[in-house]
């Protein structure tokens, strides 16, 4: 092996990590970060290296993806599907055709190519990143409702299958006499599909069963996962299925169920993502010369503007207005709609396959995924906090380190840094309030462990060590928060200075606070005021405007709200 190559490929990782923290500081998208430095090291760029192999640019991609996806998947909670599911899904399926379609017509219009090729780039930019999208949610420390999070990383983890399919019948209908075409590509479709699911849900039940019943070095238990999942998603694609949506699925039953070991394995494996995500842009980058993309820098602008402001927001509009959501979060859902390492990955096909004006379809789909990475990519976070999509959130620990020990049960050691106003004053230990079965391990303060004793003083700086499980993290979190939020994400700002339970009634609410509600009847309760307005599927933040009164929906269990904010305008 060429000592360069190696030395020039961990230069470009190194480059790349060391330039990712002007993702927070100039607003750039750290994948946009990535894709730049692989064209740089580019034939084009200072680097002048000159790299086209497509075959293994086309391995390494899919196993970043897959990669990325499990990650992604063993974060999503499956309490999530219950609101996000159905709009995910039809977004995933009709969303993604209906935009295949629109920028086939914008790109048969302004590239001037034949209306197959034109369909087969519009089938190659249809679908939403995962990579991207999770990146961007879930490493922006943005916080958003229930509803908006669960569709969109639904969304993205599981579009996959229709826009492969979408092209892979292109490709076959362009590089054949098209006999039987449609047909074979339906078949593919179903397979992709049904496979893809099925494999994925029973991969995700072995491959949990297998971590639980053999004992390992701690440090196996991520590997062990990891290599799990890549082999379920190499043995659906054999079989003809989705091996994208196998190993998202797949992740999904893993984090949704008790796995040994799991803080760990969350944690190096958000470290895999981030280096598959490295991997993945920096040889995509490499791919491309940016002198290439300046032909069609007119034409790719006005297609990628087009899927952005036109494509998307109708798309978004027309299927999944029906499932509750308001009119914020159905504009954000459409800004959304990120295009990201799929796009080119997919774009490969045509280029192995060896079609004519491969190279257009690549270049172009190469200069849409730039255009939505720098436009919506840097936009965001500030358009999620001028729409107000956040919501409050409890103090996550610092650390969490499983036991693994029989007598311990499901207890983790959580270490909680005590930061902000709320510990600016110091408090006594003893009067500090925890979830029942918990307890203090300790203190640290300028790197000396205290005793927890009642009496002992905890302030601002301190590092409070407990011993907890997983299902009070919540409630132990509020204990130990000090994050300190924007204003209008205050507790009392946003939730109001009452709480009320969801079984209240408004007629006894009316009596209490002397106010009326004309609209309702008295004998509804707070909660079916919430599924009414929400269509059965309320999530914490979601408000109810009665006269002089908001409702705001505090903590939700089982699609009912169970506690309520009430505020007073002033």
């Amino acid at each position: 092996m060429d000592p360069m190559l190696t030395l020039v490929g961990a230069l470009m990782l190194v480059i790349s990590i060391v330039l990712s923290p002007l993702s927070s500081r100039v607003g750039l998208p750290v994948l946009l970060i990535f894709l730049v430095v692989g064209m740089m090291m580019g034939k084009d760029g200072p680097g002048g290296i000159e790299f086209d192999d497509f075959q293994l640019s086309f391995l390494v991609a899919n196993l970043a993806l897959g990669v990325i996806l499990l990650d992604g998947g063993m974060r999503t909670r499956a309490e999530t599907f219950r609101v996000g599911l159905r709009p995910a899904l039809i977004l995933a399926t009709v969303g993604v055709a209906m935009t295949a379609l629109g920028a086939a017509v914008v790109a048969w219009l302004v590239f001037d190519l034949h209306w197959m090729t034109a369909l087969l780039v519009g089938s190659i930019i249809s679908s939403t990143d995962a990579a991207a999208v999770f990146s961007l949610l879930q490493g922006r420390g943005l916080h958003l409702n229930e509803r908006v999070s669960a569709t969109l990383e639904i969304e993205s983890g599981s579009n996959d299958p229709m826009a492969i399919f979408l092209t892979l019948m292109m490709v076959t209908l362009i590089g054949s006499n098209g006999d039987h075409a449609i047909q074979d590509s339906l078949i593919l479709l179903l397979k992709q599909f049904s496979i893809g699911g099925a494999g994925g849900i029973i991969g995700g039940y072995l491959i949990a069963e297998l971590a639980n019943r053999i004992r390992l070095t701690p440090s196996l238990y991520p590997l062990l996962v990891g290599a799990a999942g890549i082999s379920v998603f190499s043995a659906i694609n054999a079989l003809g299925g989705s091996g994208f949506l196998a190993i998202y699925l797949s992740g999904v039953v893993i984090g949704n169920r008790d796995v040994r070991m799991m803080p760990m394995i969350l944690q190096v494996h958000d470290g895999l993502a981030w280096l598959a995500q490295l991997c993945l842009f920096l040889i995509l980058g490499l791919l491309v010369n940016p002198s290439d993309l300046l032909p069609l820098a007119g034409s790719g602008l006005v297609l990628a503007l087009a899927l952005i402001f036109v494509i998307r927001p109708i798309t978004v509009l027309a299927t999944i207005w029906p499932f509750g959501f308001n009119a914020r979060e159905l504009g954000f859902i459409s800004w959304v709609g990120l295009r990201g390492a799929v796009p080119i990955v997919l774009a490969l096909f045509p280029i192995i396959a060896n079609l004519p004006e491969a190279q257009v379809v690549f270049h172009a789909a190469f200069f849409i995924v730039l255009v939505s990475l720098l436009v919506q990519g840097t936009t965001l976070t500030p358009l999620a906090r001028l729409l107000r999509l956040e919501i409050p959130t409890d103090g996550e620990p610092y650390r969490r380190l499983p036991l693994d020990a029989p007598a311990t049960g499901d207890h983790e050691l959580m270490l909680f840094p005590l930061r902000g106003k709320n510990w600016e004053t110091p408090r006594l230990l003893g009067q500090l309030r925890f979830p029942k079965n918990t307890a203090v391990a300790g203190v640290f303060r300028n790197r000396v462990c205290l005793q927890p004793k009642a009496d002992l003083k905890v302030s601002s700086g301190d590092m409070v060590a407990m011993f907890a499980t997983p299902d009070v993290l919540k409630e132990l979190g509020k204990s130990l928060s000090g994050r300190e939020a924007p204003r209008y994400l205050a507790d009392r700002t946003f939730f109001g200075d009452f709480v009320l339970n969801g079984d209240a009634l408004l007629g006894d609410v009316e009596q209490v606070y002397g106010i009326e509600f004309k609209e309702l009847s008295p004998e509804m309760s707070l909660a079916e005021c919430f599924a009414k307005r929400t269509k059965g599927h309320p999530v914490i933040g979601d408000k109810v405007v009665l006269g002089p009164v908001t409702l705001v929906a505090r903590d939700t269990r089982a699609d009912q709200v169970t506690k309520v904010g009430l505020k007073m305008d002033a």
